[in-house]
């Protein structure tokens, strides 16, 4: 299915990897803003797919769902949980 009407796109160097731009109307729908993490797989000899990565709203679904208890006096330490 093609979303955008756009040209096509040029590839471009970024590091040691190739980038391409997508378009608005791609990242519109499938609701992308910056910073998202995506997935890219191979679709075919010469196409690939595109998704949203949901593998975190996966996990926190999970996790939601586990209701483990944790005791009453428990207090998340942010310094506790951040040093090494």
């Amino acid at each position: 299915m093609c979303i955008s009407e756009e040209p096509p796109k040029r590839v471009a160097k970024w590091g040691n990897s190739l980038a391409i731009r997508v378009p608005a109307a791609v990242a519109e729908a499938l609701e992308l803003k910056e910073g998202d993490e995506v997935e890219v797989r191979v679709a075919g000899t010469r196409a690939f797919d595109l998704d949203r990565d949901r593998s975190r709203e996966h996990a926190m679904a999970h996790i939601r769902a586990a209701r483990w208890k944790l005791p009453p006096d428990w207090k998340f330490d942010r310094d506790e949980a951040n040093s090494r």
